[in-house]
């Protein structure tokens, strides 16, 4: 039988189990970081900000964030997916698909045509991911340097 997967926007009360979630992303615990990230983007006025859960039975199985953006350079507005995570055990039944898909659709009833994400490139999981949903490079570039 299939699982019954609901994707919700983000409530005040998800918060422990998004830092757990967050464990699987990052591999380090930031309860402050999502802390502020709960405050900016669940509690406040959401307007063009998205937090969404997947969520199986009562659990949380996993999230994805983005916003509408239109200060980078000059750059027309555009949605950005900036964190996205689904417990590994719950990989491979079209959980994370569901959630960029749901996101898209608000980002597009937000007014914008274009998503856009950022990936490690050594990050062949999450890359192949975002490939297999249909992104591919973009126009903008990436540029770093380490300020030690």
């Amino acid at each position: 039988m299939k699982e019954i997967i609901s994707i919700r926007d983000a409530i005040a009360t998800d918060l422990d189990a998004v830092v757990t979630l967050g464990l699987v992303a990052s591999q380090s615990r930031k309860p402050g970081f999502w802390s502020n990230v709960f405050d900016h983007y669940v509690l406040r006025d959401k307007i063009d900000r998205f937090f969404l859960v997947a969520e199986s039975g009562n659990s949380i199985v996993g999230f994805i964030i983005g916003e509408v953006r239109a200060w980078e350079f000059g750059s027309p507005p555009c949605g950005w997916v900036f964190a996205l995570a689904v417990l590994p055990e719950k990989r491979q039944l079209g959980i994370g698909q569901q959630m960029f898909e749901e996101i898209a659709q608000r980002l597009k009833q937000a007014g914008v045509t274009t998503v856009r994400t950022m990936v490690d490139r050594d990050d062949k999981l999450t890359l192949s991911f975002f490939r297999g949903l249909g992104l591919c490079t973009g126009k903008y570039l990436e540029l770093e340097k380490q300020i030690d």
